[in-house]
C-alpha cells in the first residue's frame, strides 16, 4: 500500500517538474524571440527550418487535404440530397475544412512529420553532446538550435494550412461536380456567399496556435530526451502523442471561445 502511494507520489512530482520545466523553456524561447527577428545573422538560420519544415511538408498537405475534401462530399451528398440541398454541398464541405478540419488535420500531420523530425534532430545533437558543446563555447543553444525552428512552425503552419483548406475545397468541388452531376455554379456561388472573413481567421488562429505547439512540444522533447539510441525513439513518440492531445484540447477551447466571440459580435450564424 505504502509503496504504491511512493511511487504515485514520484510519478506526480516528476510530472510536475517537467511541465515546470517545460513553461521555463517557453519563456527562455520568448526572450530571444525580438533578436531572432531583428537580427540578419539570426534570420539566416531561418532559412533551412523554412525548406524542411515548409517545402517538404507541403506533398504531404497537399494530399491529406484533398482526401479530406473527398470523404466529405461523399459522406454529406445523401443527407444533403434528401432535403433538397444538394446545391448547397460547397457550404458544407469548405467550411468544415476551412474551419476545423483544414487546422486540425494540418496539425496533426505536421506533428508527425515535422515534430518527429524536430525531436529526433535536436535529442540527437543532445546525446552526441553537440549541444552541450555550444554552451561550451558560450552560444545560447536555444536562440541558435530553437528559435528558429519555433519560428519556421509558428509562420509556415497557417501557410501549410492554406493549402491544406485549398485542397479540400478542391476535393470537394470534384466529387460534387464530376461524380454526382452538381452543377458547378451552385457550388462555388454559394461558398463564396457563406464563407466569411471570420471563418478564414477562424482557422488562421487555430493554425497560429498549432504551429507554436508543435514547435515548442518538439524541440522540448529533443532538448530532454535520455540517452541512447532508445531514448531519442522514445522521446519522438512521446513528442507526437503529446502535441497530438495538446491539439485536440486547443482545438476544444479555442474553438468554444471563437465561437463565443462571434456570437457576441454578430450573433448566431447558419450554416445553411
Amino acid at each position: 500500500m505504502f509503496g504504491w502511494v511512493a511511487t504515485l507520489g514520484k510519478v506526480s512530482i516528476d510530472q510536475l517538474v517537467a511541465f515546470g520545466d517545460f513553461w521555463q523553456f517557453v519563456g527562455r524561447t520568448l526572450g530571444w524571440m525580438p533578436t531572432g527577428v531583428t537580427r540578419w545573422r539570426n534570420l539566416r538560420l531561418l532559412m533551412p527550418q523554412f525548406y524542411e519544415i515548409g517545402s517538404r511538408s507541403v506533398p504531404v498537405i497537399m494530399i491529406t487535404g484533398t482526401f479530406v475534401g473527398l470523404v466529405l462530399a461523399v459522406q454529406a451528398f445523401d443527407q444533403l440530397a434528401n432535403v433538397g440541398l444538394q446545391d448547397r454541398m460547397g457550404v458544407l464541405v469548405n467550411l468544415s475544412v476551412i474551419r476545423e478540419l483544414g487546422p486540425v488535420l494540418a496539425g496533426v500531420m505536421l506533428a508527425g512529420r515535422v515534430g518527429g523530425a524536430l525531436t529526433a534532430e535536436l535529442g540527437t545533437m543532445n546525446v552526441t553532446e553537440q549541444i552541450d558543446a555550444l554552451r561550451a563555447m558560450g552560444a545560447d543553444p536555444i536562440r541558435y538550435l530553437v528559435v528558429p525552428r519555433f519560428l519556421a512552425c509558428l509562420l509556415l503552419t497557417p501557410i501549410l494550412t492554406f493549402y491544406c483548406d485549398l485542397m479540400g475545397a478542391f476535393g470537394g468541388w470534384l466529387v460534387t461536380t464530376q461524380v454526382f452531376g452538381v452543377p458547378s455554379e451552385p457550388y462555388i456561388y454559394y461558398s463564396a456567399e457563406a464563407i466569411q472573413k471570420w471563418d478564414l481567421f477562424y482557422g488562421f488562429v487555430k493554425s497560429l496556435a498549432f504551429g507554436g505547439t508543435i514547435g515548442w512540444i518538439a524541440c522540448y522533447k529533443g532538448f530532454t530526451c535520455r540517452y541512447g539510441a532508445e531514448g531519442v525513439a522514445r522521446a519522438c513518440t512521446e513528442g507526437f502523442v503529446i502535441g497530438f492531445i495538446v491539439i485536440l484540447v486547443l482545438d476544444f477551447f479555442l474553438g468554444l471561445g471563437l465561437k463565443g466571440v462571434y456570437e457576441a459580435l454578430w450573433g448566431f450564424k447558419s450554416v445553411l
